[in-house]
């Protein structure tokens, strides 16, 4: 099955150089580094993730990917610098994918170092990991804690092994336990990833799950809903009856569920599908996303931010490599938001963060349905009198359809 298809937009510079436009008041906007690291051992029936197995490379190469991230991350330093950006050290550092953990330590660590010296990073840089349960080993995380990696974040998805099947998970959830472990001994702090929703999963089996994910006390945890994706095994599954739709109805029981579970725990929502135990602990490089700070986002498909400009890269590894070899842009395209574009963003962002959304910046028209919303309790009517345009619990089970009522013109 293959990856989503990228988005349209305007063509990109092959220079990559960016408008003025990016640098206006950028320092005020932290900058974060995305590393894509677009390899899996296996392809997970859910998944449209730009993601490749051994035998989906075509000619592109694992061995050789690290040096062609590193070229990015000087060919984005270039491009910052004759663009007029201002050079600000990296906040935030996330490896993501794929399975960055299937590279072993040290290419990781290689391009770490890399980013850190060409780009920099500031005194309490969060540094952030994607593990599988099953793709890294405590000397692993020992040598990634020695390099500066503050973080794991390790995707569980589920402690039931039926659902795992159901998901094409191959790690045995028996083993999350002694990994969390071993992440703890080495010093990092430990996120767990888990998907609710899957076909067959009841409220009592995702119960189950929750307990079992507190009981590792996890430091941060994200719960997002199973979608099901067109093109991926699972959609094909479903289509051919051998699975049954997620249910909505289940899907917003099994948050509500969640949240109450966290909270009872001590645990904060900060974003819709993701809990922190203290502000400390909150992931800066997502809230980073929420909030539109700077990023540049390395590797095939990746996208990047900065200062309202978006791009995205070209999706395969092997014409990303080329790219790269000819030390030429690797975006496939990019977007110049309007100021109307960048306003209405903020709002659909802001809905979903517990720091909520200025109330100025809803149109003055719509400014009725926020009274309305207190009443139907969607919204927080002592943050509402404070300014501010915050979803209860209630309201996170239906963000987007606020964020459209807030944005879309009316009919």
């Amino acid at each position: 099955m293959a990856p989503s298809a990228l988005p349209e937009g305007e063509s990109a510079p092959p220079e990559g150089t960016l408008p003025a436009s990016a640098a206006h008041q950028a320092e005020s906007r932290d900058f974060g580094l995305y590393i894509h690291v677009p390899f899996c051992a296996v392809r997970c029936g859910y998944c449209d993730f730009n993601t490749y197995t051994a035998t989906e490379l075509e000619g592109a190469s694992q061995r050789d990917y690290p040096s062609h991230a590193k070229a990015e991350v000087d060919f984005a330093a270039r491009v910052l610098s004759e663009s007029g950006v201002p050079s600000r050290p990296l906040s935030t550092i996330f490896f993501g994918g794929g399975t960055p953990t299937l590279l072993g330590p040290e290419p990781l660590i290689d391009m770490l170092h890399h980013a850190r010296g060409v780009l920099g990073t500031t005194d309490d840089a969060e540094i952030t990991m994607e593990a599988n349960p099953d793709s890294v080993s405590a000397e692993d995380l020992e040598a990634l804690a020695s390099a500066g990696v503050t973080r794991v974040s390790f995707g569980v998805q589920s402690f039931d092994p039926d659902v795992l099947a159901t998901l094409d998970r191959t790690h045995d959830p028996h083993r999350v336990p002694s990994v969390v472990h071993s992440a703890r001994q080495a010093g990092l702090q430990v996120s767990v990833d888990l998907i609710y929703g899957t076909p067959g999963e009841s409220v009592e089996r995702w119960r189950s799950t929750l307990e079992s994910a507190l009981e590792l006390e996890p430091d941060h945890l994200s719960a997002y809903a199973l979608i099901v994706e067109t093109g991926t095994a699972l959609a094909a599954r479903i289509s051919r009856g051998e699975l049954a739709e997620p249910d909505d109805d289940v899907q917003a029981e099994m948050y509500a569920l969640t949240d109450e579970f966290l909270a009872d725990a001590g645990y904060s929502w900060y974003e819709v599908s993701n809990w922190a135990r203290t502000p400390q602990h909150v992931s800066r490089h997502n809230l980073a996303y929420w909030t539109s700070q700077d990023w540049w986002g390395v590797g095939p498909g990746a996208h990047s931010h900065v200062g309202g400009v978006r791009w995205w890269n070209v999706k395969h590894p092997r014409a990303y490599a080329s790219r790269m070899s000819q030390g030429v842009s690797p975006a496939h395209a990019r977007e110049v938001l309007s100021d109307g574009a960048l306003e209405m963003e903020r709002v659909l962002l802001g809905i979903r963060v517990r720091e909520g959304l200025d109330a100025s910046l809803v149109a003055h028209e719509r400014r009725p349905l926020l009274a309305q919303w207190v009443s139907r309790g969607l919204i927080e009517g002592e943050e509402l009198v404070a300014g501010r345009v915050v979803a209860t619990r209630q309201g996170r089970l239906v963000a987007d359809f606020l964020a459209r009522e807030l944005t879309e013109s009316p009919r």
